[in-house]
């Protein structure tokens, strides 16, 4: 069974930094899967962030070098460091997981993933 579980999210002010965590369960927790995050605002679809695909991580656009996405080696959990947070990056942020990822694919597009977690909240206060 697969299973991914997010931790980390918080408040914080305009400005601070916060890393959020996925831990993966089951076949997920390997290199053999790709591990992003998305986030989605109350009326709007879930929005791209950053997914790691072995050592490779593509990010959205709007991340501008503010976000940094990795992977514990011991126990495959994959961390999103965001730092220089706005008040516009406030979202419920989820972990997905595919085993199915090709840099020349919809690696964007939430239909691409298999797996989700059930999300965390950031709220950034300006």
């Amino acid at each position: 069974q697969v299973q991914l579980v997010e931790s980390g999210g918080g408040m914080v002010q305009a400005g601070d930094s916060l890393t959020l965590s996925c831990a993966a369960s089951g076949r997920t927790s390997s290199y053999s899967y790709a591990v992003g995050w998305f986030r989605q605002t109350p009326g709007k679809e879930r929005e791209f962030v950053a997914v790691l695909s072995w050592n490779d991580g593509y990010y959205a656009d709007f991340v501008k070098g503010r976000f940094a996405i990795s992977r514990d080696n011991v126990d495959y959990t994959v961390h999103l460091q965001m730092m220089s947070l706005e008040p516009e990056d406030t979202a419920v942020y989820y972990c997905a997981a595919t085993p199915d990822f090709s840099a020349s694919s919809d690696y964007f597009r939430a239909t691409s993933y298999n797996y989700w977690g059930q999300g965390t909240q950031v709220t950034v206060s300006s």
